[in-house]
């Protein structure tokens, strides 16, 4: 049985690549900005008398996924890259992360 042609649009993968980094920077942006808001609502909490504590713990749980999911775009980002290069170099093996 012979094996089926790998085929890619590289184009098309560096501009999937290129949206994933932009993601990956996006969320880490929002990650930090989440981090100065909680920080700025823990300093509040003593002077509101607690009001912004749910507010503060709220996204406290947030924000450590968004961190993550700005760390997985960055890897599916590399990802994109390696496969390129794995498909430009000739290198079957590239094509097995995807598979």
């Amino acid at each position: 049985m012979a094996s089926p042609d790998v085929s890619m649009n590289i184009p098309d993968v560096e501009n999937m690549s290129k949206v994933f980094n932009t993601m990956g920077d996006v969320a880490k942006a929002i990650s930090k900005a989440l981090k100065i808001i909680i920080m700025t609502l823990k300093g509040m909490a003593f002077i509101s008398f607690g009001a912004t504590t749910a507010l503060e713990q709220y996204l406290s749980r947030i924000q450590p996924r968004i961190e993550k999911l700005g760390e997985k775009f960055e890897e599916l980002s590399g990802d994109l890259d390696g496969a390129i290069r794995s498909y430009r170099d000739g290198d079957s093996t590239g094509s097995q992360r995807f598979a």
